[in-house]
């Protein structure tokens, strides 16, 4: 997705919930919304854009362990803290901090 679909992904969800809970559902201000809203934002618009393509989106990127999963799923996984439960777990864990949720 370019800078642009991101932004308009932003634009239609925010018509669709409101700001406020868009900037939830992201672990963003409601601020931080508006303002990259308005085209003001000072902080990394690409961390932003990229947070709305993981809740948002529909891309899909290639795990080298669970095979093609959504941009979201992989995010979640990457997010988990090291667990050593059961051996998928362990073997995410360690291919997350290589692959870092690159398509």
């Amino acid at each position: 997705m370019t800078t642009t679909d991101r932004m308009e992904l932003l634009r239609e969800k925010c018509a669709e919930f409101g700001q406020a809970e868009i900037a939830r559902r992201l672990g963003y201000s409601p601020s931080a919304i508006n303002q990259a809203l308005k085209g003001a934002y000072q902080g990394s618009l690409d961390n932003l854009l990229t947070r709305v393509e993981e809740i948002f989106g529909t891309s899909t990127v290639i795990c080298p362990v669970l095979g093609e999963i959504s941009l979201r799923k992989c995010s979640e996984n990457r997010k988990r803290p090291f667990a050593a439960t059961n051996p998928l777990r362990v073997q995410l864990y360690r291919q997350c901090k290589k692959c870092g949720g690159k398509p």
